[in-house]
């Protein structure tokens, strides 16, 4: 028993309460995919130091912090499709950035990563994006039939941005475009988007143009039509617990 008591309200934290997301768009328009069955995260952060020292140290040392390096290691449980033989895709993107091509820009991952806790609400200050080069073992090679891991090491290029925490609670999911109405919408006309887990919703585009939008419910947004030619169009919501996949409808011009 703590014979300092601790405040109440609080909880212990545990080892697994982290995420790791990977971009599957642009960096602009970002596409966040979780890397699923992780464990064994480990993040660091290593300060570049110069020094510093005077007389006035009488021989002691003294370094000045001129900046910080970081990086990510964690494992994964790979899944492979039985159709294609592919990993999942964020396994599959991480491993494009170390194939014998990936030079320059395209040895490069966008991730994030952050506070995910069990309880509670996610600490706020404990999350960030940046962009490393990828590095990657395989483990667990034995006879015996264990699970495929695979290990990867990220090594930031620059520094990493310190973000919002994107993790909203467990079981929210990306949210789905069921339609759009009224058919035929003009540019400058309110289209209303009905679906699933649009509440929350951080843009929306139609053919890849952000337009304004108003959130009704977790099932309506209303949105304003882009200038456009007549024909298909491609609808996609953005919320924090994802990016839908696109709808499409027949727009007017």
């Amino acid at each position: 028993m703590n014979q300092v008591p601790l405040p109440a309200g609080t909880t212990l934290g545990k080892s697994f309460e982290y995420g790791v997301d990977v971009n599957l768009g642009t960096y602009d328009n970002p596409v966040w995919q979780a890397v699923r069955r992780m464990f064994g995260y480990q993040p660091t952060e290593t300060p570049t130091t110069q020094d510093a020292q005077t007389y006035d140290d009488l021989g002691a040392p003294n370094s000045d912090v001129t900046g910080w390096g970081w990086g990510l290691a964690f494992n994964v449980q790979v899944n492979r499709s039985l159709a294609t033989g592919l990993y999942l895709p964020e396994v599959e993107y991480l491993l494009e950035r170390t194939r014998p091509d990936a030079v320059a820009e395209l040895a490069v991952a966008d991730v994030r990563w952050y506070h995910k806790p069990a309880v509670g609400t996610p600490n706020p200050n404990d999350a960030g994006r940046g962009l490393a080069t990828v590095a990657k073992t395989r483990q667990n090679t034995g006879p015996e039939g264990a699970i495929e891991v695979l290990a990867f090491t990220l090594t930031g290029k620059g520094g990493y941005t310190p973000i919002a925490n994107p993790f909203t609670g467990w079981g929210v999911t990306a949210p789905l475009v069921a339609g759009v109405s009224p058919e035929g919408a003009l540019d400058g006309d309110l289209v209303t988007i009905t679906g699933s887990g649009l509440l929350g919703a951080t843009s929306v585009t139609i053919d890849d143009v952000p337009v304004e939008f108003l959130n009704i419910s977790t099932t309506t947004l209303v949105a304003q039509m882009p200038a456009g030619e007549a024909g298909l169009a491609e609808v996609v919501v953005t919320t924090p617990g994802g990016v839908s996949a696109p709808f499409t409808f027949t727009r007017g011009a």
